[in-house]
């Protein structure tokens, strides 16, 4: 069995915490507690862009938060 988290064909989900931080999660399994879907169902490849392009400090919030 594959890894569906590593499936190119797959489809996926962008999912962010009350942290902001974010997660490709497959689609096929339910949205983990205290995770929001932002984007998708989409593929794999469009779903990393997404997260690429909208979360460029990987820093969770509440550090952020003490640095400014």
């Amino acid at each position: 069995m594959s890894n569906p988290f590593d499936d190119e064909n797959g489809s996926f989900l962008v999912l962010v915490n009350a942290e902001e931080q974010h997660s490709l999660w497959p689609s096929a399994f339910p949205v983990p507690s205290g995770w929001d879907t932002v984007f998708g169902p989409a593929p794999r490849a469009e779903s990393l862009e997404y997260v690429e392009s909208n979360w460029s400090d990987i820093r969770p919030a509440s550090v952020r938060s003490t640095l400014v």
